[in-house]
């Protein structure tokens, strides 16, 4: 029965991410880049000034239930940086080659723009409740902005999803299961640890959660770089050839050697761009949850954080990562997945402090994830039924991963994730593609300097947010 279950999972997870999504995705990236005139190269000055710019001159403080710019950018990348950046591209490295780390490059570079717009979006058509906090999104992007509501709640539903599966369940299984591997560590002492730690940030509110994203981010980044960047310096003879293989690879394909089989042009294409989305999350309506919750004065100001969290997350961590495999001939060792990035560690440092890296990095990412994730499923679960069953519910996102700490084999479980990421990909990119025309205005009126938009924030009329069901004013231009 479990098994006929999973066939059927497994279907439609191969018909919701077949060709036509990764070009649905890439067409919209590629759209936006192109109408914008590639402000992601033509604007590097003015993304640079409204992010990094920003930080040297001092963060900014907000009071209340909301985040500054910096913060909420920190608690996206505490979403994104995770598993992926680290096990995500030694699988596509394993199955689609080193062409695959090109094509990734690619994905992002159109990335930065699309992930530019859901952002905008969010912020410009998100909702203040009586609480004074901010909450926006795709769900409130497609609702205000189209009239969707069906849309908007079919979203929320699998948001709500992948909240549950691959951040409270799954990110917190592979923490345990590798702290068990690696040193023996009760599973369920790990989970329920990390869902303490998670439930005493997240409990605190946006403010709490984007105080500990802020210290985390940096912190968990700088390490991992240092890291990689020791296993990549030390191996640096070998650099060329590496970045050869990465460009050759990308448009010809692999011969088998050794027993092992080649990979296909069309697999690197694939695996590159499935896994550099998966890892910076362009287009995926998660962000623009994070991002709603900031106190900033313009939407497109908030917007080119997204082009910012892209360039980091895949350019520069990604990057790494593969980088590190790559240059240390990790690859011929026949290992996959997080071992393989182990194995490459192993190469330069002794193995257990190349074990420590490694275990830290999951420990924390994860960890990350799980707290940024939360304000994901907050956003999603208030927009279905209101913020008063919210209460009392929230205790769910909690239990998931300390349920299934024991089980040794959950990967098929990744099934029901996928198709809940498809399941918000495809209607918040239909969103993003319907005002686009909203994005140009708002970006070229923050260019220009004229701000004659604002905000749309509508206040909520009843007590509580009451979901999809509420009624309100806006107060759009």
């Amino acid at each position: 029965m479990i098994d006929a279950l999973f066939d059927v999972l497994a279907r439609v997870d191969a018909l919701l991410w077949g060709p036509w999504t990764m070009a649905f995705l890439a067409g919209v990236a590629v759209y936006f880049s192109v109408r914008s005139g590639f402000f992601q190269v033509t604007g590097l000055r003015f993304i640079l000034s409204g992010t990094v710019g920003r930080l040297a001159v001092g963060r900014e403080t907000v009071g209340g239930q909301r985040m500054s710019p910096f913060q909420a950018a920190a608690t996206s990348l505490a979403g994104t940086v995770g598993m992926g950046n680290m096990a995500g591209v030694a699988t596509a490295l394993s199955v689609g080659g080193a062409g695959a780390i090109f094509w990734m490059w690619v994905l992002a570079f159109f990335g930065m723009m699309s992930k530019t717009v859901e952002i905008t979006l969010g912020v410009y058509y998100r909702e203040r409740g009586p609480d004074g906090q901010y909450r926006g999104g795709p769900q409130a992007t497609i609702r205000r902005g189209l009239g969707w509501t069906p849309l908007a709640m079919l979203f929320s539903v699998g948001m709500l999803i992948n909240a549950v599966f691959a951040a409270s369940m799954l990110q917190s299984h592979t923490v345990g299961r590798a702290l068990l591997a690696s040193y023996g560590m009760n599973p369920y002492l790990v989970t329920g640890a990390m869902a303490v730690i998670t439930a005493l940030v997240v409990l605190g509110g946006v403010r709490r959660i984007g105080r500990v994203s802020e210290a985390l981010v940096p912190f968990m980044s700088v390490a991992y770089i240092l890291g990689a960047l020791v296993v990549i310096v030390s191996n640096a003879a070998e650099l060329p050839g590496v970045f050869q293989a990465i460009l050759t690879h990308a448009f010809s394909p692999v011969a088998g050697a050794g027993g092992v089989a080649g990979v296909a042009v069309s697999e690197a294409i694939k695996q590159g761009m499935a896994r550099g989305m998966l890892s910076n999350e362009a287009g995926m309506g998660t962000a623009p949850m994070v991002h709603a919750t900031a106190e900033s004065e313009h939407p497109f100001q908030q917007g080119v954080w997204g082009a910012f969290e892209v360039f980091f997350d895949t350019i520069v961590i990604c990057s790494l990562t593969a980088l590190a495999i790559l240059s240390t001939g990790a690859m011929s060792s026949g290992a996959s997945g997080i071992e393989l990035l182990l194995v490459a560690f192993t190469e330069v440092f002794d193995p257990s402090l190349a074990s420590l890296i490694v275990s830290g990095a999951i420990a924390t990412f994860c960890l990350s994830s799980q707290i940024g994730f939360f304000v994901y499923f907050e956003t999603s679960f208030v927009a279905l039924v209101g913020d008063a069953p919210f209460r009392y519910l929230r205790w769910i996102y909690f239990l998931p991963g300390v349920v299934m700490a024991g089980v040794a084999d959950v990967d098929r479980m990744w099934l029901v994730a996928n198709i809940a990421v498809a399941v918000t990909a495809i209607p918040n990119l239909i969103a993003t593609l319907s005002l686009g025309g909203v994005f140009a205005r708002l970006m070229r009126d923050e260019v220009s300097g004229e701000r004659a938009f604002t905000t749309a924030v509508i206040e909520q009329t009843g007590p509580t947010m009451r979901g999809f069901g509420a009624t309100s004013r806006s107060t759009m231009p």
